[in-house]
């Protein structure tokens, strides 16, 4: 299965060839690279109708995509244990693998998070875990595409789907400007809603690693050394931003 591309979405926009996912990361990587020496003579943006628009774009498009995980899951009577890729043209099979190509489009648009902070010369907010986390979900999610749109991989979309529901939702609100600050005491617990996810990912993942499943080991393996960098960098920030932070 690894070896082969989903003959269904496999001719699909941005998945038929590695390049176009290629060419985007590689325009990230430059835009992060030289976008603060391109700032630095210029005014800070304020962008706060840009952002609250585009952040509350950001929770409807989750919104969608976790109600397409969920009820399709569902409706095909989805395992969390073991689920391979339906890899038939049924309709519950196409409608999975459709919002798996829109959660990896997904992936592309909230590289302008980047943008945005570049532009409003947060640079110190564009730190090696914001990159890294932006970047290499590109390649995660493309390969998911093109591979296994669907079966086990339905999880990790629909977890990560729930959470940006929660966290475009608290930028939206933090777009509005000082007078929010109050209302946004929650911003830590929102951080350990992400750790949770981590936590739940490697382990819906690892499950198969040691049981007999239908789906590709080599996602599986990937998924959970993902996973685990992920959750590392995330336990580093939290313990800079909330434990050291505070004393």
């Amino acid at each position: 299965v690894f070896c082969f591309s989903d003959p269904r979405t496999d001719p699909w926009p941005l998945v038929y060839s590695p390049l176009p996912v290629t060419l985007v990361f590689t325009s990230y990587l430059f835009m992060v690279a030289l976008g603060p020496s391109f700032m630095r003579q210029r005014q800070r943006l304020e962008l706060r109708a840009l952002l609250l628009t585009y952040n509350l774009a950001m929770v409807a498009l989750s919104s969608y995509m976790f109600y397409e995980f969920l009820v399709t899951s569902v409706l095909a009577n989805y395992s969390y244990l073991c689920q391979p890729v339906d890899y038939s043209r049924s309709e519950l099979g196409m409608r999975m693998a459709r919002v798996c190509w829109w959660f990896f489009i997904s992936k592309i648009i909230e590289l302008l998070d980047t943008v945005f902070l570049i532009l409003r010369k947060k640079q110190e907010q564009v730190t090696f875990l914001h990159v890294y986390h932006h970047g290499s979900m590109l390649f995660n999610w493309w390969s998911g595409v093109k591979y296994v749109p669907g079966g086990q991989a339905f999880f990790v979309g629909m977890l990560n789907s729930f959470v940006h529901i929660l966290m475009y939702g608290y930028y939206a609100l933090a777009s509005l400007g000082p007078r929010m600050r109050q209302h946004l005491w929650w911003k830590r617990y929102l951080t350990i809603l992400q750790l949770c996810q981590f936590v739940a990912i490697a382990a819906h993942s690892s499950y198969n690693l040691f049981t007999e499943c239908p789906f590709p080991d080599g996602f599986n393996t990937t998924v959970f050394l993902y996973i685990l960098s992920l959750l590392a960098l995330f336990l580093r920030f939290y313990y800079q931003t909330y434990v050291r932070g505070k004393r």
